[in-house]
């Protein structure tokens, strides 16, 4: 739980450890004596060696050490601990004498953080560590929450991780070959998990269905929505609204059921989407086109052109109506389905992708395999961005009757 990251901070004074590094004895029993009235626990060390040795094995988090010891001086000792890795800070205080001004400034390059003089006074010697022990006990606080907060990063990392795998699980499983038409795709979400999503399916012997959704805006809500979509048009609501009206195919009254089912007054959410019934025996594509961008139908020489009259997007207007248009296909033809996130790609000068340069690749492309389009699509907008991160998913459909049904 997220809440323990923010509770009141714990007592850390009976763990605290406090280094006393000085060649007299005598200092150093009066310097122990207030550690312990404060709670903490002292460990003494006759020189800087020593002292240096304490730092590495104990786990403290306090250091006073006079300056001038045998081995390693107050200086070098300083210089010493903070060059070491420790993953903790050490705070030091340093004991000199009243006339030791330059010694003083050499400490705090050094990385010392505060100065005692000598005689020690006992009084301000338990003020200063007072102080210290606080400055611990806040950065000990603050690593501990950074580290749940790191765990808790993981934690939705991991997560986002799966529901992006189980996302993908409801896509289509490589090429398709329905009724004699061949279906390619490809997909690459701008985050882990995508506002966007598009199957195919057989609806009877001779007709098959196709949709492609992508919901306004991005991340997990956008995600969340694009998935019960994708639960909701199956080949069964499909067919029951799309040939339910006779024997011409009806997608639009697939979109009017969606759209009376997402439209909430209170919401501002709404998905642009294409749908369309591919009819084998006739040779045509009936569909919907409720604001996504135009199709491209590629002949089979490979002229393209746009396609479509646009529409609303679904969900955005109570009552709003929708058109179907119709197409037909000959053998070799294609039908090229991209979302916004295509045409609308910027390169680093902030130039979008657009139709024209999708359509002369569509061209280019036309001699390959229609299952190589959807890769050379995306493998072309990864060149026109110059390595920029994409600003919005990736959806390529490609339909292709062939020359054999």
């Amino acid at each position: 739980m997220l809440t323990s990251m923010y509770s009141a901070p714990r007592d850390f004074s009976t763990e605290l450890l406090v280094v006393i590094a000085d060649d007299d004895a005598t200092q150093r029993t009066l310097a122990a004596a207030v550690v312990r009235r404060l709670g903490c626990r002292p460990l003494v060390a006759g020189d800087g060696l020593s002292a240096l040795q304490l730092i590495r094995e104990s786990g403290a988090s306090i250091l006073v050490c006079d300056l001038d010891m045998p081995g390693l001086d107050g200086h070098q000792l300083t210089s010493e601990v903070r060059r070491m890795d420790l993953g903790r800070y050490i705070h030091i205080i340093m004991l000199t004498g009243h006339d030791q001004v330059e010694e003083r400034h050499r400490a705090l390059e050094a990385g010392v953080d505060d100065f005692m003089t000598k005689p020690l006074d006992t009084a301000l010697m338990t003020v200063r560590l007072r102080a210290a022990a606080r400055l611990i006990r806040h950065e000990q606080v603050l690593s501990e929450r950074n580290r749940a907060l790191e765990e808790a990063k993981s934690r939705i990392e991991s997560d986002l991780h799966a529901a992006a795998t189980a996302q993908r699980r409801l896509l289509p499983g490589g090429d398709g070959n329905l009724c004699g038409f061949r279906f390619a795709s490809a997909f690459q979400p701008s985050a882990y998990v995508s506002g966007d999503m598009f199957g195919w399916f057989a609806l009877n012997d001779c007709q098959l269905g196709f949709y492609a959704v992508d919901v306004a805006g991005h991340g997990v809500h956008a995600a969340l929505m694009s998935v019960a979509i994708g639960h909701m048009v199956t080949p069964e609501y499909f067919s029951g609204l799309a040939l339910s009206s006779g024997d011409r195919p009806d997608p639009a009254l697939l979109v009017q059921d969606l759209n009376r089912h997402f439209f909430r007054e209170d919401s501002s959410d709404y998905f642009a989407m294409i749908c369309g019934i591919v009819d084998a025996r006739r040779g045509s594509v009936r569909f919907c086109q409720a604001g996504y961008p135009h199709p491209v139908l590629a002949d089979g020489e490979g002229r393209p052109g746009l396609i479509g009259d646009g529409g609303l997007p679904v969900g955005l207007l109570a009552g709003a109506s929708f058109e179907n248009q119709e197409v037909s296909v000959r053998p070799g033809d294609r039908l090229v389905i991209c979302s916004d996130g295509v045409t609308e790609a910027e390169s680093s000068a902030g130039v979008h992708f657009g139709s024209e340069r999708l359509c002369a690749l569509i061209r280019d492309r036309s001699p390959r395999e229609a299952a190589d389009l959807p890769g050379a699509i995306v493998a072309s907008l990864d060149d026109w961005r110059g390595g920029l991160p994409l600003e919005d998913d990736l959806t390529v459909l490609v339909l292709e009757r062939s020359d054999r049904p």
